[in-house]
């Protein structure tokens, strides 16, 4: 059966002409092995479809293309098999085919979507990473887009935790997009998997992108907006998950900052307020107690005057002025305390002189 869909994968008909297919009962086998003129008695295809599957026919080898794709360690599935997901069946304009590198994402775990801008702020990339670790830790699956930002946050988060996580790309799974994330692409071959309703090879065009958010909404539980722009892609996942029925989340934040335009605006049109990671594992009925109890044991290691300066500091960026303006030291006492916090991993100097906590 996967050798004929993926011939029919590839013949370039839409999504909707090889929905119409299988509504009405017409196999990717049974349709290769129909004359033309009974493929022009088949309701859903016009004369352009026909031509395009006649000529498919005459030009492309199915066994040899078959094991090409096999040989490149490529994972194929098709609507028409038991082992599709089945959260994409119940979406609209479901894809006729996914192919993979990894794994499936298993059906009998909950999975979140976790989305956002690609120039996020520190904030929204510590959020976005304390929120995966700690789905991760309680078995939840991570599913995002692997662009740069938010999406390699969520990613990230979860494979520090050993968890699973996977990367729905606008592109051929063969594709590695943005190159720049190679290492979360390598690493979810392991840990998850990459998946696409694209063809091998192909390139990441615009155009794809809004439409493999679909697919991303399709496959999670769940699905937060950590930050997003007024004119976001992320917002359009965000709307696929709402026609979906999806329960949606979003980071509030400041009206005056544009990262948070998108996501305040889904706060108004009905979206749940992502208040923090506790209370969203709460929601989920899931202990935060693992990562609360690592950071306190953390916590307890530093001295008093870390103690106090960590106090200081927020996810947000905190000027050093501010640092000595509010505690006890001057400049000279508290760079060596902050040097000390940073080499534990309890900060981060985002720019020259401003700093903003990690856990």
């Amino acid at each position: 059966m996967s050798m004929y869909a993926y011939w029919l994968a590839n013949t370039g008909l839409t999504v909707h002409k090889l929905t119409g297919l299988m509504t009405e009962g017409i196999g990717a086998e049974e349709l290769y092995a129909l004359q033309e003129s009974q493929m022009k008695k088949i309701r859903v295809l016009d004369e352009k479809d026909v031509e395009k599957i006649t000529q498919s026919r005459r030009h492309w080898d199915v066994q040899e293309h078959w094991g090409k794709l096999q040989g490149e360690g490529i994972g194929f599935v098709c609507v028409e098999e038991a082992r599709y997901p089945q959260k994409l069946r119940r979406i609209s304009a479901t894809p006729y085919a996914l192919y993979y590198i990894g794994r499936l994402p298993e059906e009998t775990r909950k999975s979140v979507a976790i989305v956002g801008a690609r120039t996020r702020s520190a904030y929204g990339s510590q959020i976005t990473g304390k929120l995966a670790r700690a789905l991760a830790q309680n078995r939840m699956d991570i599913i995002s887009g692997m662009a740069m930002g938010i999406d390699a946050d969520a990613h990230s988060g979860a494979l520090e935790e050993n968890g699973d996580t996977y990367a729905v790309l606008g592109c051929g799974v063969d594709v590695c997009y943005p190159k720049r994330n190679r290492y979360l692409y390598e690493k979810m071959k392991d840990r998850g998997g990459i998946l696409s309703e694209y063809p091998p090879g192909t390139p990441p065009l615009p155009g794809y992108f809004p439409q493999r958010n679909r697919i991303i909404a399709g496959l999670a539980d769940y699905v937060i907006v950590m930050e997003a722009r007024k004119k976001s892609g992320s917002l359009i996942t965000a709307d696929y998950a709402m026609e979906q029925g999806k329960e949606v989340y979003a980071l509030p934040g400041r009206v005056t900052d544009a990262l948070s335009e998108g996501t305040n605006h889904l706060i108004q049109q009905g979206a749940g307020i992502f208040v923090s990671v506790e209370d969203f594992l709460q929601e989920l009925q899931l202990q935060p107690k693992n990562i609360t109890t690592q950071i306190d044991f953390r916590k307890n290691l530093l001295e008093k005057d870390e103690s106090l300066v960590y106090a200081l500091l927020d996810f947000y960026p905190v000027g050093l002025g501010t640092l000595i303006e509010k505690s006890p030291y001057g400049l000279v006492e508290i760079l060596p305390v902050l040097e000390r916090l940073e080499q534990k991993g309890f900060i981060q100097e985002t720019i020259p002189n401003y700093y903003i906590k990690t856990i």
